[in-house]
C-alpha cells in the first residue's frame, strides 16, 4: 500500500475546528512492458497451407518485408511462393506463384518462381523478387503482373542489359532514391541495376572469395547476403562467411568493416570487438539502429547508433520458445524487417515460422 503525506492545510483545518472526512484511495499497479517474442504465423511443421496463425504453413521462409499496405510479405523459399500476412489478424494468403519450381511470367497466381529468396518494394509499391534458383531478378508490378528485370537464368556473373546479364543465386536487395537496385550476389559481389535501363554492373567486390576493405573495385566479400541502406544512402552488407557487417560508403566508393572481428562468436560490446556467427538479414529501424538476424547463433542482434552491439532476442540455443526476448529461442533466423513502431519481424527459417518481437 502506498503511503501519502497529509497536507499541512488539512492539519490546519482540523486545528481550528473544521470537520474532516477520510477518503480511501486505490492505486492501480503499474504494468511494465517487456520485450516479448511471439509467433505471428506458421508452426514448426513444414507446409504450404493458408490460414490464420499456427494454421498456416511455410517451408523455409527466407525473407520478410513490409508493404505500403501495412501487410507483411514473405519469401516462402522452398514453396516457391510469395505469401502475405495480415499483421493484425495473422491471416496468411498466397500473393504470387503457383508453387511449382519453375519460371513463368504471368499474373500473380499463374507466375512461377524457383526459390523466392528476397523481397523489396519501391516507393510506388512495385515488388522486386530475388528468384534465387532461377538466377534472376523479377518484378511484380502494382497491376499484378510478373516480369523479369535482369538475368538470363544461366548461372554466371556477366554484366549487361536485362537478359544479357547473369547472376549466381542473388540474395538481398536494396533500392536507392535514384532508382538503382543493389543486389548481394553469391559471386561474392554486390551488383547494381539501373531499373530505368536494366543495365547490370558489378558495383563492389572482385568476385574472389575473401576479405578486404578498401575501394569497391578491390574489396572482397565471402557470401554477402542481407543488404540494408541507411538514411544517408550508404549500404550495409551482412558478409556471412566473414562474420562481419560491412559498410559501403557510396559517396566515396569505399568498403569498411562496420561491426565484427571476423571470428565466429557471440560477444557483445563495441562494434569493433563484437563477434557474430553467420549474420544474415539486416534492417534499420526509424532511429538508425541496425538489427541483424544471425543464422548460427540463433539470435537477433542490435547495433545501436553509438556502435554498441547487444543481443536483442534469443538465448543462442536452437528452439522455438516464445516469451521474454531473453529466454525466447529461434532456429536459423535468416531475415528481418522493422516497422515504423519498432516491431521486429523475423523469418525463422528452420522453425517455418514468422516471429514478432515487440513490447508487450
Amino acid at each position: 500500500m502506498k503511503s501519502f503525506k497529509i497536507p499541512l492545510l488539512f492539519l490546519a483545518a482540523i486545528a481550528i475546528g473544521f470537520s474532516s472526512c477520510s477518503k480511501t484511495s486505490t492505486v492501480k499497479p503499474t504494468t511494465q512492458k517487456v520485450l516479448t517474442v511471439n509467433t505471428l504465423a506458421g508452426s514448426t511443421t513444414i507446409g504450404n497451407q493458408n490460414g490464420i496463425g499456427a494454421a498456416a504453413g511455410f517451408n523455409n521462409p527466407s525473407d520478410v518485408a513490409i508493404g505500403s499496405d501495412g501487410a507483411l510479405y514473405i519469401g516462402d523459399w522452398a514453396n516457391n511462393l510469395i505469401r502475405k500476412i495480415n499483421i493484425s489478424t495473422g491471416a496468411v494468403t498466397t500473393f504470387a506463384g503457383t508453387g511449382a519450381a519453375d519460371y513463368f511470367n504471368g499474373t500473380l497466381l499463374t507466375s512461377e518462381f524457383n526459390g523466392t529468396a528476397h523481397i523489396v518494394f519501391d516507393k510506388s509499391g512495385n515488388m522486386f523478387v530475388a528468384d534465387e534458383e532461377n538466377n534472376m531478378i523479377r518484378e511484380i508490378t502494382t497491376a499484378g503482373n510478373v516480369v523479369t528485370i535482369a538475368g538470363s537464368g544461366v548461372q554466371g556473373g556477366a554484366d549487361g542489359i536485362g537478359a544479357a546479364a547473369s547472376f549466381y543465386h542473388p540474395e538481398g536487395m536494396v533500392l536507392d532514391a535514384s532508382g538503382n537496385m543493389y543486389v548481394a550476389d553469391n559471386n561474392n559481389t554486390i551488383r547494381k541495376i539501373n531499373l530505368a535501363t536494366k543495365q547490370v554492373t558489378t558495383y563492389a567486390g572482385t568476385g574472389v572469395r575473401g576479405f578486404n576493405d578498401g575501394p569497391v573495385a578491390s574489396a572482397m566479400f565471402s557470401s554477402p547476403y542481407g543488404l540494408a541502406m541507411d538514411a544517408k544512402g550508404d549500404i550495409y552488407v551482412a558478409d556471412i562467411v566473414n562474420n562481419r557487417i560491412r559498410k559501403i560508403t557510396v559517396s566515396t566508393g569505399m568498403v569498411s568493416t562496420f561491426a565484427g572481428t571476423g571470428t565466429q562468436g557471440l560477444s557483445n560490446g563495441p562494434a569493433a570487438s563484437a563477434t557474430f556467427y553467420f549474420p544474415g538479414g539486416v534492417a534499420f529501424d526509424s532511429k538508425g539502429n541496425l538489427f541483424v538476424a544471425e543464422l548460427k547463433n540463433n539470435t537477433i542482434r542490435k547495433i545501436a547508433t553509438d556502435g554498441t552491439v547487444s543481443t536483442y532476442a534469443g538465448t543462442g540455443q536452437v528452439g522455438s520458445a516464445n516469451g521474454p526476448a531473453t529466454t525466447a529461442s529461434f532456429s536459423q533466423p535468416i531475415a528481418i524487417a522493422v516497422d515504423a513502431s519498432g516491431n521486429v519481424f523475423v523469418a525463422d527459417e528452420y522453425n517455418n515460422e514468422i516471429r514478432e518481437i515487440s513490447l508487450k
